[in-house]
């Protein structure tokens, strides 16, 4: 909740909607309680395959049929994910960038299976949250992190052999290539266990 206090206080809030999308939020304790009554589940928990199966197992037992499924996984396959459910055409990947309010970009990420009804639905509900959406099959790291973490770990190598400090490469990316942030200040922002499990 600290970060819905940030924008609000901070200004964006007017631009970004924080306390009207607030208010239309509501909450569970039980995922039993509301799927019913669900079009999309999006799941965003810890980069881990079982801890994902386990959720989806269960999701997958008690949601209707219609229900389509979605993980957020920044670097886990989407096909793996879905193969222990029974939807596997109803579940795709929806890549959000953080923070999720003010990056436009929506990676939408299609396995072998997902229906064209699925993907469109999916494209679609990105696009009604205003977000400009990518296309992208099943590959590791879609299409952001398969450039990007590659170029994050050659800033280590760099700073390893002792070729710049840390300093210096962000700000030659951030100067010489446009990025908003530096390799090391990326991998501060995203979290260092998450920029290690998506390297490995």
């Amino acid at each position: 909740h600290c970060s819905i206090d940030i924008f609000i206080s901070s200004g964006i809030n007017a631009e970004y909607g924080v306390e009207s999308t607030m208010g239309a939020i509501s909450t569970a304790t039980s995922a039993a309680e509301v799927i019913g009554e669900t079009d999309l589940v999006i799941e965003a928990i810890v980069e881990n395959l079982s801890v994902k199966h386990r959720l989806f197992k269960e999701l997958d037992s008690i949601a209707p049929q219609n229900v389509i499924f979605a993980s957020n996984t920044s670097s886990l396959g989407i096909g793996e994910i879905a193969e222990v459910t029974t939807r596997k055409d109803r579940f795709g990947g929806l890549h959000f960038f953080n923070p999720v309010p003010v990056m436009k970009l929506l990676e939408v990420i299609k396995t072998d299976d997902t229906s064209a009804e699925t993907l469109a639905s999916l494209l679609a509900f990105g696009k009604a949250m205003g977000k400009v959406t990518v296309e992208c099959s099943d590959t590791p790291g879609f299409i952001v992190n398969r450039l990007l973490v590659p170029m994050m770990s050659e800033a280590v190598k760099m700073l390893e052999r002792g070729v710049a400090s840390a300093k210096d490469i962000d700000t030659a990316m951030k100067l010489g290539a446009g990025h908003p942030m530096g390799p090391f200040q990326l991998a501060d922002y995203v979290g260092l266990d998450t920029t290690l499990f998506i390297m490995n």
